[in-house]
């Protein structure tokens, strides 16, 4: 997480030096007029849970779980932009992330570990509003706030936690859009924040099975994301 904050700060400063720039000659400059519009994007992630434990104890153990380390994803997807007026863009992005997350459980009380990992194929489907600052040369800052729903194409029983193939949430993300002689380059920056509860309680699959002691160890799992992607537009 510390890396991506630094990603935002470096984008923060590159920002304002871009604002102390002198006029120049501006690549494509009735670019951002168009009614529609069309790209692509490619980036990387990382998916994250927020965790709420139930404290129960099961057969004298009690079980904690965290995701202590991020495991680095794939994102692809299309962009679809309609132009609004000359600050507010409406913005539909269907993305495709290949990812993981990796659960380590402790007992409380002998500190024994037990170590897992899902793997998840979101299909996300986004819709946010893009509001773009002033144009200064050839660089213009953005940020993006809206909805989105998921759902997930590579779930598989039997592992000991299982989640709903159903997510939706909210979205936010800070960019700059950097204008190139032929298209437009656009890093930028996107968290992701999930509302419901995706973690499967009902668990048949798991009875008489040891490992459903993972599974009654969690009430609530929600979903977070950060993405870091570069759009071409």
């Amino acid at each position: 997480m510390r890396r991506f904050i630094v990603i935002v700060s470096a984008l923060c400063c590159f920002s304002a030096v871009v604002w102390g720039q002198r006029e120049k000659v501006k690549n494509q400059p009735y670019v951002d007029n168009k009614l529609f519009h069309l790209g692509f994007h490619v980036g990387i992630h990382a998916q994250d849970m927020l965790l709420t434990h139930t404290g129960a104890s099961t057969n004298g153990e009690t079980w904690f779980a965290e995701i202590p380390t991020y495991s680095p994803g794939f994102s692809v997807g299309v962009i679809g932009d309609m132009f609004l007026n000359p600050y507010f863009n409406l913005r539909f992005i269907p993305t495709i992330n290949f990812g993981d997350k990796r659960f380590v459980f402790r007992e409380q009380e002998t500190g024994e570990e037990f170590r897992t990992s899902v793997r998840s194929s979101y299909l996300t489907l986004p819709l946010s509003v893009k509001y773009s600052a002033f144009r200064l040369n050839n660089c213009r800052p953005y940020l993006t706030a809206g909805v989105y729903g998921a759902m997930d194409l590579g779930r598989k029983r039997g592992n000991p936690l299982y989640l709903k193939g159903f997510d939706y949430g909210l979205e936010f993300g800070i960019g700059c859009n950097i204008y190139l002689p032929f298209f437009r380059l656009c890093p930028e920056l996107k968290f992701s924040f999930g509302l419901p509860n995706l973690l499967v309680k009902d668990r048949p699959d798991l009875e008489g099975q040891e490992t459903i002691k993972y599974t009654e160890a969690l009430s609530k799992a929600t979903s977070r994301m950060v993405t870091l992607t570069f759009n071409f537009e």
